[in-house]
């Protein structure tokens, strides 16, 4: 049975993933090559969808730079320039550096303004009847409370959640693919690794969590860099994790 996807949950290591990458790309190299085949014919709408969904990917490969509508026409006019065949109005060698540079500055600001809305919305919501702030600055607001035993960050837990900005815009959620997710809690953001553990099996609870417990300044795709982040999590299961073995006695002296 494959896992299901759980894009926004994984943190700890990316190695598995390029492992995986590698033993397929050397899979690929060893078979016998295919027969090539021609692409599909696309039909006119076909191309003009694909054409347009370019140019979204584009847009959202430029989102961090958080341009106003008079920056967004001078990139317009580089891209008319260059599709055009026009020669550049200035030194790309020379300016080309300065994109990075640019690109850390607005990231960082707008960092500390998603960081600002988010400790705002924390404190709020830690004000909250029964709410518990843990202290690396989490909520844990509890909605239904379960049975059984509470998972150690060494088990296995499966989950239904639901992933929102603090302005309830939803980035993920299992419930929309109709398959829990399922990982060893100490392999995910520390928001849940340290706030599941007061949950248990059956129980329901929303997370707040901060930024730098979560995807700090860098952001994923659809999460703005310093972010605060509401999970809404339902607990399902809870696999413990296998006894160490026993140490062999000593021979006596």
């Amino acid at each position: 049975m494959s896992s299901p996807r759980r894009p926004f949950l994984r943190l700890r290591s990316v190695a598995p993933c390029l492992l995986a990458g590698l033993i397929a790309g050397a899979a690929i190299a060893q078979a016998p090559p295919a027969t090539p085949q021609a692409p599909a014919a696309l039909t006119a709408e076909e191309e003009k969808q694909a054409l347009y969904a370019l140019g979204v990917m584009m847009w959202r490969n430029l989102q961090g730079f958080d341009l106003t509508d008079a920056e967004v026409e001078t990139v317009q006019r580089g891209l008319a320039d260059a599709a055009a065949g026009e020669a550049p109005e200035l030194d790309l060698e020379k300016v080309g550096p300065q994109i990075e540079s640019l690109r850390r500055a607005r990231i960082a600001k707008q960092a500390e303004a998603e960081k600002a809305r988010g400790r705002a919305y924390i404190d709020e919501q830690a004000a909250r009847p029964g709410a518990v702030r843990g202290e690396s600055g989490w909520v844990y607001l509890e909605s239904a409370a379960g049975e059984g035993d509470s998972p150690t960050a060494a088990d296995t837990v499966k989950v239904h959640y639901r992933g929102t900005l603090i302005d309830g815009t939803e980035f993920d959620s299992s419930y929309k693919r109709e398959q829990p997710a399922e990982f060893p809690l100490g392999r995910v953001v520390p928001c849940w690794t340290q706030a599941l553990q007061l949950m248990k099996p059956g129980g329901k609870a929303t997370l707040v969590c901060p930024s730098d417990t979560a995807y700090g300044d860098r952001g994923r795709p659809s999460i703005p860099p310093g972010a605060t982040l509401v999970f809404e999590v339902e607990l399902l299961e809870v696999q413990k994790a296998p006894a160490p073995p026993a140490a062999e006695p000593k021979p006596a002296e």
